[in-house]
């Protein structure tokens, strides 16, 4: 018989599970699951925390630097990159050293002291840890980041304190087959593939999936009966890893709760009204971080009667909308912006045919004075070609 669809725990409440697969109680939601659920703040700290793990590594610092090599200097036409020495052999005379050369050490040569490890702001941590938790209370979240939930009942999926002192690998099995969450874990085998890369040759051959996330209280064998399930990690509640609630910085690992670590929540995190009684930063207990919006229902908030009654009332009608004038081309919309303009622009033009006119009467005048002058010039030449045309024929 297929099982309904997982379901967000109804608020404020969870179901608590015995090892039959029968709810025994009911429990309040604790207050971390309530927390921001922040991926910027996730990816972040995931990112830093993830560097934490790094191992130094360098070249040898004599690579590339073994032969006995000179520079030739200048004034034989070749560069001046040191040269091996010695004679006899097709060694001798090439470039040595350089990240250029045949066999020379490397650019910028890796060194054991670069800064490997980042520092992470503790508050930022358990800000990230809280969101983690949050979204691991999220079907669609769970389910988005590739875990197979659809055959449980409730997420988060609670099961009671028995499961504690389970020691058989067999019988853990068994209980995880009994919740649907066995679905999981066959994705994890069918999922394990070859390492594309060298990793192959460094003892890490091949690759799978994350499965299911156990949180426990106290460890009365339960370690022993998951630990060899393939996918399945275990973790205390009282050291929560974020890198195991959100392999990647992805949030969503389906995690399965024992009821002593739902039930410890509280303690470790606090709720939004009271601080934590485990965590502290500088002698200061530990609060969760506060929604920004406390109804997250923006459409509800705009339309409630609190703030409808101080905005404005909508506007009727619908306002024409005019087209855009050029005021340098078009002069009505000149005269919106600059009233005087119009009037100083028909001065202007008034004067220009003004000016004009003065110019105009001002070359006729000149035109006639020079018309007149060369006009009795060529009288005066006339004269004086006819005097010398009556001289030439006298003679």
């Amino acid at each position: 018989m297929r099982r309904p669809t997982a379901k967000m725990a109804a608020r404020p409440l969870v179901s608590i599970y015995s090892a039959d697969g029968v709810v025994s109680k009911s429990v309040k939601l604790p207050g971390v699951f309530q927390a921001p659920i922040r991926p910027d703040v996730v990816h972040f700290v995931h990112t830093n925390m993830s560097k934490n793990a790094r191992q130094p590594y360098s070249v040898n610092k004599y690579a590339g630097k073994m032969p006995s090599a000179a520079s030739w200097g200048t004034g034989r036409a070749v560069s001046r990159i040191p040269r091996v020495q010695g004679g006899g052999t097709h060694r001798s005379g090439q470039g040595a050293f350089g990240n250029m050369c045949r066999g020379g050490r490397m650019f910028a040569p890796t060194k054991t002291w670069r800064r490997w490890h980042r520092k992470i702001n503790l508050t930022q941590k358990r800000y990230a840890v809280a969101s983690g938790v949050a979204a691991s209370g999220v079907p669609a979240l769970v389910m988005a980041r590739g875990h197979r939930v659809e055959q449980l009942d409730e997420v988060p999926l609670v099961i009671s304190n028995q499961v504690e002192k389970l020691t058989k690998t067999k019988d853990a099995v068994a209980l995880l087959k009994k919740f649907g969450a066995y679905d999981d874990v066959e994705k994890v085998i069918s999922s394990k593939t070859l390492r594309a890369g060298k990793g192959k040759m460094r003892n890490r051959r091949f690759v799978q999936r994350r499965g299911p996330l156990v949180v426990y209280d106290t460890d009365n064998g339960i370690t022993r009966a998951f630990r060899n399930i393939p996918g399945v990690e275990l973790t205390s509640v009282d050291s929560l890893n974020l890198l195991q609630l959100a392999p990647g910085g992805h949030l969503g690992r389906f995690c399965v709760w024992t009821q002593g670590a739902f039930e410890k929540l509280d303690k470790v995190f606090g709720t939004m009204t009271k601080p934590s009684s485990t965590k502290k930063h500088n002698g200061t207990p530990y609060r969760l971080p506060q929604m920004q919006m406390k109804n997250s229902d923006l459409g509800r908030v705009i339309n409630s009667d609190e703030v409808q009654s101080v905005v404005n009332a909508p506007k009727e009608g619908q306002k024409k909308r005019t087209l855009k004038l050029n005021p340098l081309k078009n002069k009505k919309a000149l005269d919106m912006i600059n009233p005087a303009a119009l009037a100083a622009k028909d001065r202007a033009s008034k004067a220009q045919v003004k000016a004009k006119a003065a110019k105009d009467a001002l070359v006729k005048a000149k035109r006639e004075g020079k018309a007149k002058k060369s006009s009795k010039k060529d009288k005066d030449r006339e004269a004086l070609k006819a005097k010398y045309y009556q001289s030439m024929i006298e003679d």
